[in-house]
C-alpha cells in the first residue's frame, strides 16, 4: 500500500463507527479530564519501580501501536510531548471493556486512560489501565509501522499526517512558530503593524497586479491572484510589515 492510499477513508473504521454508535458508545465525546501529560507521567515516576504507584494518572493521546497477547493487550499513545506503554488486563477492565478495546481501538484512534504506573522488566515506564475512554475514532489508517511516512511528496501534501507521524516536523514547526512569534513581538514593540496582502480571491482586485487564475483542486472552485512585477514590492509576499507612523 503507497503512502497517498493512507489518505483514504477506511471501510472498515467507519463499520466500527457505526457498530460503536449502536452500542451506545460516544465516539466522539465532549471533554476528558486530563491530569498530566505523557511528559510530565515520564519525569514525575522516573523512579518508578515494578509496583503499581499509588498515586493514580489521568492522561490522553493518539495510539500508534496496539499488541494483542491473549488477555492482555500493550499499546502505544502519543501526545504532543512524547510516547508512552499501556498495559491491559482482561481482569482489571472486565470483559466487555476488554473485548471492546480488543474489537474496535485502532492504531490513529484518540483515547484517554486512566491507571497507575509501574516499570516493565524490561525498563520501560507504562501504564497499568484501570479503565480507558475513546475520545475519537480516525477513519484513516496510519502509516505502516516500520517504515513510517517516507514519500517526500505526501509529507509536504498532508503535512497533518506528517506531524503526526514524524517527530522531527514536530519540532521544525514548534521552531518556527517560536521565531515568528519572537519577530512579531519584536516588531510590535517598535510600533510596526502586521497586514496581509490577499493571496487568492474569487474576485480580481489588486492595482497594478498582474493577475493569473488557478484553480483549487479539492473545491473544483477558480481563484485569482496578482503579483507585480518589481520583485522588491511588497506584493510578493503574503504577509507585510510596515512601521506605523507616529
Amino acid at each position: 500500500m503507497s503512502d497517498m492510499d493512507h489518505l483514504c477513508f477506511d471501510t472498515t473504521k467507519i463499520d466500527k463507527i457505526q457498530d460503536l454508535l449502536e452500542r451506545g458508545v460516544t465516539v466522539y465525546p465532549y471533554k476528558f479530564e486530563r491530569t498530566d501529560t505523557i511528559d510530565e507521567i515520564k519525569k514525575r515516576f522516573s523512579d518508578i519501580g515494578h509496583e503499581k504507584s499509588a498515586d493514580e494518572v489521568s492522561t490522553a493521546g493518539r495510539v500508534y501501536v496496539v499488541r494483542q497477547h491473549g488477555k492482555t493487550i500493550f499499546a502505544d499513545i502519543g501526545d504532543s510531548d512524547g510516547r508512552i506503554q499501556l498495559y491491559l488486563r482482561k481482569n482489571d477492565l472486565g470483559e466487555e471493556e476488554f473485548n471492546l478495546f480488543r474489537q474496535y481501538i485502532d492504531a490513529g484512534d484518540i483515547i484517554g486512560v486512566v491507571g497507575h504506573v509501574f516499570r516493565t522488566k524490561m525498563g520501560e515506564i507504562t501504564i497499568w489501565v484501570d479503565r480507558f475512554e475513546l475520545l475519537a475514532k480516525s477513519v484513516c489508517p496510519l502509516p505502516e509501522k516500520f517504515h513510517g511516512l517516507k514519500n517526500i511528496e505526501t509529507r509536504y501534501r498532508q503535512r497533518y499526517l506528517d506531524l503526526i507521524m514524524n517527530e522531527e516536523s514536530r519540532e521544525t514547526f514548534r521552531t518556527r512558530s517560536r521565531i515568528i512569534s519572537l519577530l512579531r513581538q519584536f516588531l510590535f514593540e517598535r510600533d510596526y503593524l502586521e497586514f496581509e496582502t490577499p493571496t487568492l480571491q474569487p474576485i480580481y482586485g489588486g492595482a497594478n497586479a498582474r493577475p493569473f487564475t488557478t484553480t483549487i483542486t479539492t473545491s473544483t472552485r477558480n481563484s485569482t491572484s496578482g503579483l507585480r512585477r518589481n520583485s522588491t514590492s511588497s506584493a510578493w509576499s503574503s504577509a507585510v510589515l510596515r512601521r506605523s507612523s507616529r
